[in-house]
């Protein structure tokens, strides 16, 4: 589970522990009641609890809410002062929140074969052979968009993110899904049925588990139909139950016999994250759509920029003296004004599902805050002598997108413009590599931090996660970072990652630039080792503001590299922009001279 923040609440304080991306955000926003901790600079949470609570200290969790791996690290870590950690029987945030919104019951959908590219079936049997190599009886799947990617269903229950709230069990003979039975339409029971999958409850995943661990576990009928019709009683073979204890609860987890369980990567994180061939030809066109989405709203906010505030635009430097900012409240653009404006050339495009993420839309200082959220209340106007950083993304049926851009309606300062093209510089560079088979994302992060490093920059996040298809924005098991993990799992061809370098001057400013890029096997002139090599396709098609950036800085190759990126926008989006935006395009797609 990917770690956002966390709290720990003590008799005498409060703690939040987060990383890099949410410094500045979480240093604004907490009230003095909080100490913010630095992951990376301040001691760890459990290192943390360990040295500063008692010697026989409780420590209670929500044991939902946590995987295996964090609770049996943590437990490592009280050990040395007897310490303990407390499974609650209830979520004791959930006791003091007054006037909670009650849970909605959201329709789960079925994903058709024309977007998953691959059926059930398919997915079963592949999954059962993984059971079989490793000798196990039968995994239990707790992260979402597993299950959804397993069983070909969709669902709203996690705002932007189109799965349902479930559990999955395989064993070698049956299936079963844990929801709300009152989610589950006919079609979806129908296509459930047909694939031999059983719908449980919600709640009975946990009876059902230490069923499957006392080796008593078996369908409602307690048989099976083979393939030539015969009944057969559901075998228990005695074998391991699979977790994987990154992302299945600690609930579960003492349920199992602790020496019958293999702890290990789910295999359906690295299968979900190799996109099959209807899944990349539905993510290209996503993004081209997508792609004249954003486009559209470029040339509607560089027209708006230049009639309500007079502006330069997005082509000029230098705006229209006689042209008088208009002060209107009615007519200020704000960043959620704008944002909204963004959703819906979105929602116009075939097969538009939802936002994958809230937009950040961020003006000036509040484009430093790294996962800036604007709301009514509190967001700023637009300003035409300010960068403006859009980082938006949509969930079409056929593929999820993810892209960022930087523009400025004014004159950029020269510093501005250094710090853009340095961003860029990595982006290419990253985008350029050419890797051999079993490079994990950590050996590939450098290329994209050196540009940056050569002026004493840097910034504090990955630079580049996987995409789901019609699932999770951020997919794993993968990702481009610094970070120690990113040293697991080697990048393979059929992944999709983002190319997501970035610079963030804190009250100041924040550049980032994001593709969606797609791994292929390289064609080079040499195989040493015979290996093979892999390399990037860009899929995302948005162009780069020229005024941001110094020509000066860049290569040939890279003034090269960006002409031609900028002649395939113009080719690709083309139908789907009228003339005058079309001729926007244009203009911003004209070659850089060498």
């Amino acid at each position: 589970m990917e770690l956002i923040c966390l709290a720990l609440i003590t008799m005498n304080e409060a703690r939040l522990w987060t990383d890099g991306r949410y410094f500045l955000q979480a240093s604004q926003q907490l009230s003095d009641q909080w100490k913010l901790m630095r992951l990376g600079e301040d001691p760890a949470v459990d290192i943390w609890m360990a040295v500063n609570l008692p010697n026989n200290a409780a420590i209670g969790v929500d044991p939902w809410c946590i995987s295996v791996d964090t609770a049996q690290r943590w437990e490592r870590a009280f050990a040395k002062k007897q310490q303990n950690l407390v499974q609650t029987s209830t979520n004791l945030v959930d006791e003091v929140w007054k006037n909670r919104p009650p849970a909605e019951t959201n329709p789960a959908m079925v994903q058709p074969l024309k977007f998953a590219g691959r059926s059930v079936a398919d997915k079963l049997e592949a999954l059962r052979e993984k059971l079989m190599q490793e000798k196990a009886q039968g995994i239990i799947i707790t992260a979402l968009d597993e299950v959804a990617w397993l069983y070909n269903v969709r669902g709203t229950d996690v705002s932007y993110c189109p799965v349902v709230h479930s559990f999955a069990i395989v064993t070698s003979k049956s299936a079963f899904f844990y929801v709300n039975k009152e989610k589950v339409s006919s079609e979806v029971n129908s296509h459930l049925e047909e694939n031999g999958i059983e719908v449980r409850e919600y709640g009975e995943v946990s009876s059902d588990v230490a069923l499957l661990a006392a080796n008593q576990f078996s369908p409602s009928s307690a048989t099976d139909v083979t393939e030539n019709g015969i009944n057969e009683v559901e075998e228990n073979t005695c074998g391991f139950v699979w977790v994987d204890p990154g992302s299945c609860c600690y609930a579960l987890y003492p349920k199992l016999n602790s020496d019958k369980v293999l702890l290990q990567q789910s295999p359906l994180a690295l299968a979900k994250a190799i996109k099959n061939p209807v899944e990349l030809d539905g993510l290209r066109k996503a993004h081209i759509r997508d792609g004249a989405a954003v486009v559209q709203y470029l040339v509607w906010l560089d027209k708006q920029m230049q009639e309500r505030y007079g502006a330069a635009g997005y082509f000029l430097e230098a705006g229209s003296k006689n042209k008088q900012r208009q002060s209107s409240e009615t007519l200020k653009l704000t960043e959620v004004s704008v944002s909204d404006k963004l959703e819906g050339f979105r929602a116009s495009k075939e097969h538009f599902r939802g936002l994958s993420f809230p937009t950040i839309s961020s003006v000036g200082p509040n484009a430093a805050i790294i996962h800036y959220s604007p709301s009514v209340e509190t967001c700023s106007e637009l300003d035409p002598d300010s960068i403006y950083l859009f980082d938006s993304g949509a969930q079409y049926q056929d593929g999820t997108t993810d892209i960022t851009r930087t523009v400025h309606f004014g004159k950029p300062s020269t510093h501005e413009k250094a710090c853009y093209t340095a961003v860029l510089k990595g982006h290419i560079s990253l985008d350029n590599a050419r890797f051999p088979n079993g490079t994990t994302g950590h050996a590939l992060d450098i290329l994209a931090r050196v540009p940056l490093w050569k002026d004493g920059l840097d910034y504090r996040h990955g630079t580049g996660h996987g995409i789901g298809s019609y699932l999770n924005v951020h997919e794993g098991p993968h990702l481009i970072s610094f970070r120690p993990h990113a040293r697991h799992v080697p990048l393979q061809a059929s992944m999709t990652v983002t190319d997501e370098p970035g610079y963030y001057e804190d009250g100041n400013f924040g550049i980032r630039l994001e593709n969606v890029l797609i791994i292929n096997e390289a064609d080079t002139k040499f195989n040493f080792g015979d290996k093979g090599y892999l390399a990037f396709e860009h899929i995302t098609w948005v162009p780069y503001q020229k005024k941001l950036i110094d020509v000066n800085l860049l290569s040939p190759e890279e003034i090269e590299w960006v002409n031609s990126y900028h002649s395939t926008c113009r080719d690709i989006l083309a139908s789907y922009l009228n003339e005058s935006e079309m001729e926007w395009l244009k203009k911003s797609t004209q070659p850089i001279s060498v």
